[in-house]
């Protein structure tokens, strides 16, 4: 028999608020997150903006040992997921550890610890770089730290599929519940990869705004978009059974109902022209969810402000909805926290999550000039008081993965 399966925990550290209440007040607000580059110097660079998260300091969360030890990807994760953790009211004494499951991922991993070692062993000789940098370095360890952190003995996987990954590691732990293999998972993604080879990699590739107005620069579905702003932080939701967290007394945000993901098989980096990738994994996700397109009152789009992007996902919801499209609300959230790669499906989710429990809307912030060929209701600049039953997010990687979650109102 498959089980039901619900939320209740979340955890965020975004570059618009340190903490999930904090971060959808940030989108309530209409707050952006995107400023000048402060990570490291970017004098020579065409992209002069990124979302950084503010005023972190891990020596506030961390032993300095310890703290030293962790890429600050790994950082985000486990602060995160502490918060996700304390939120569920999980403990040893109400849950069984060994049925507890962690899927976490980033698209990218420990870059900047790549980076920093990569220089070290060119400047100053192999011998020098550190003993930890493959352990800080290597994608798995996010979802590995969280584990040690809280002692979790289920299945901990990393799965990486670019700025898909976190949304099908919640998809994968829904199915993992679902089908009776763990009674809880902490699932979603971190990324941290704001630095010059970073910026240079996707800047050469030309994926990256050029714009140097912080309002102008992540705008997706305007018709002036021209490329994304990197962004960095966590997003960690505790998926549990639902039987399990009534019988814990749990608070219970919403429910998972639906999961599906495809691939392109077209390019490494572009879309499939036709959106029929993106269109599938919808498609997937709403027979899983055994729903109507019409049922869908609001998708979280991947929405990266790219021009490819934009138009292909726009494409690939009127494909998958049909006529429904032309009612469903949907808006990116990247004009708010840039694109935060393989962990914006984690903190996409925690903003679906709070939008059903507040019943409303995230807009399309910064939003000013129409283009034609997106003409789906993008929910423009305000958010929108409505009634959410059912909603979708949205991920679709380099590679050609798509991912796409489906949450429903708890009743």
């Amino acid at each position: 028999m498959e089980r039901r399966v619900v939320i209740t925990g979340l955890g965020a550290i975004t570059p618009i608020g340190n903490n999930a209440n904090e971060f959808w007040k940030g989108i309530e607000e209409k707050k952006c997150g995107i400023d000048k580059i402060s990570l490291f110097d970017a004098t020579g660079f065409k992209t002069s903006l990124d979302a950084e998260v503010k005023d972190f300091d891990p020596l506030k969360h961390f032993e300095p040992k310890q703290a030293k030890r962790l890429d600050r990807s790994s950082q985000f994760a486990i602060v995160a997921a502490k918060e996700a953790f304390k939120d569920s009211g999980i403990t040893a004494q109400n849950t069984n550890l060994d049925r507890v499951g962690i899927f976490v991922s980033t698209g990218i991993g420990g870059l900047i610890t790549i980076q920093e070692q990569c220089e070290k062993n060119y400047e100053k000789g192999h011998s020098r770089v550190s003993p930890m940098f493959i352990p800080m370095a290597i994608a798995n360890m996010p979802a590995g730290n969280i584990a040690i952190e809280f002692g979790l003995k289920g299945e901990s996987i990393s799965i990486v599929t670019a700025c898909a990954s976190s949304t099908h590691a919640i998809g994968e732990a829904y199915k993992t519940i679902k089908h009776g293999y763990e009674d809880a998972v902490l699932a979603g993604g971190t990324e941290a990869s704001i630095c010059s080879v970073g910026i240079a990699g996707f800047e050469n590739m030309k994926a990256l705004s050029n714009s140097t107005d912080k309002n102008r620069a992540s705008i997706p579905f305007d018709s002036q978009r021209d490329g994304f702003v990197m962004g960095e932080g966590a997003g960690i939701l505790v998926l549990e059974e639902l039987e399990h967290a009534k019988k814990r007394g749990a608070k219970i945000y919403g429910e998972i109902i639906g999961f599906g993901a495809s691939t392109d098989a077209y390019h490494i980096t572009s879309p499939s022209p036709d959106g029929e990738g993106g269109a599938k994994a919808m498609q997937r996700a709403i027979k899983d969810a055994n729903i109507n397109p019409e049922d869908i009152d609001y998708i979280n789009a991947h929405g990266t402000s790219t021009h490819l992007n934009d138009l292909t996902e726009t494409l690939a919801i009127k494909k998958a909805l049909g006529d429904a499209s032309k009612n469903v609300m949907v808006s990116s959230t990247k004009g708010n926290t840039g694109h935060l790669l393989g962990a914006a499906g984690g903190i996409e989710a925690v903003i679906c999550t709070k939008a059903i429990e507040n019943q409303k809307v995230p807009p399309t912030i910064n939003y000013s000039q129409k283009d034609e060929e997106c003409d789906l209701d993008i929910v423009p600049n305000e958010p929108r008081d409505a009634a959410l039953n059912i909603v979708m997010s949205n991920s679709l990687g380099f590679g050609g993965h798509n991912a796409s979650i489906i949450m429903k109102k708890y009743n």
